[in-house]
């Protein structure tokens, strides 16, 4: 018992009261321990007052079409971030420079356009980034994902890509899950390298049976492991227009070079030739002389 009548248990209730009321959360936004959930709040802008212990912090649903890099930086300890179905788009390079410790990220039905070095680079403890449902992204940087070491679940469903540099998932050590399906791959003889790789690799592909060729048209709707063997057949073992070039000029050069050798053998022929007469010449010269 407390001095004051009062049990101990009934003044650390009213600390706790006291505590919890100087605790900011965002307007419209639910607030637990270490969890901040605006999911459809309608917000056009990245909410304010955000308790800076914030650990997981959910912004899906909303109209939110920028991330200020230096509000988030205050959210050193975030690990789970959820921006789906928002509008963000163009720029995120340095975006999330603040949050080292994020392990979750998704960015999924978004507006974003491309992915480079800069744009998750900061990110050294990712382990799961959903950047799917992104029709207008159509270039992933070959060297995007080099600092994400740690990366298992990768998924680039649904976007504008029409090309993936093999290094770009292969270098990933720890990716276990890649998410592929429902993009506009272009099939041609630079993409067989990648191909290749996903018959060998270890990583699984959900949706496998809509991982197929867009273009060009005699592959249409052809899944990847079929669309491995055609292109082996038409890149290994066809001439394109530019072979029959080079071939074309190869074997010009080689003419030349024959039709020149032999024009200066017969040159020299001709003057071995008229040497030999004039000495013969001179021997007979010589000969009627001494007569």
């Amino acid at each position: 018992m407390s001095p004051s009548g009062r049990p101990w248990s009934l003044s650390l209730v009213f600390l706790l009261e006291m505590a919890s009321e100087g605790i900011s959360c965002p307007s419209g936004c639910s607030c637990q321990y270490l969890e901040v959930n605006c999911t459809g709040q309608q917000l056009q802008e990245f909410p304010l007052d955000i308790p800076l212990d914030t650990r997981q912090l959910i912004l899906a649903a909303n109209n939110v079409s920028y991330l200020p890099a230096v509000e988030l930086s205050f959210l050193a300890d975030l690990v789970y971030l959820d921006c789906r179905k928002n509008l963000l788009g163009d720029d995120l390079d340095f975006t999330f420079i603040g949050v080292a410790k994020l392990v979750y990220l998704d960015l999924s039905f978004n507006n974003l356009t491309q992915v480079t070095f800069s744009t998750f680079s900061h990110l050294l403890s990712l382990v799961v980034l959903k950047i799917s449902d992104n029709p207008n992204l159509v270039a992933i940087e070959k060297d995007a994902f080099a600092n994400n070491t740690w990366l298992r679940h990768l998924d680039v469903s649904r976007t504008g890509l029409t090309f993936l540099d093999t290094s770009t998932v292969r270098d990933l050590r720890n990716l276990r899950l890649l998410g592929l399906s429902d993009n506009l791959w272009h099939c041609n003889c630079s993409f067989l390298d990648f191909i290749t790789w996903m018959t060998e690799s270890d990583v699984r592909f959900p949706d496998a049976d809509n991982i197929t060729c867009y273009t060009p048209a005699g592959l249409r709707a052809v899944r990847m492991p079929a669309a491995e063997a055609q292109l082996h057949f038409s890149c290994l073992t066809q001439l394109h227009k530019q072979d029959y070039v080079f071939l074309c000029l190869i074997g010009f050069c080689i003419f030349l070079a024959g039709t020149t050798a032999a024009w200066l053998a017969g040159i020299c022929a001709v003057i071995y030739e008229v040497h030999a007469s004039k000495g013969e010449e001179e021997e007979e010269e010589e000969e009627e002389d001494t007569a």
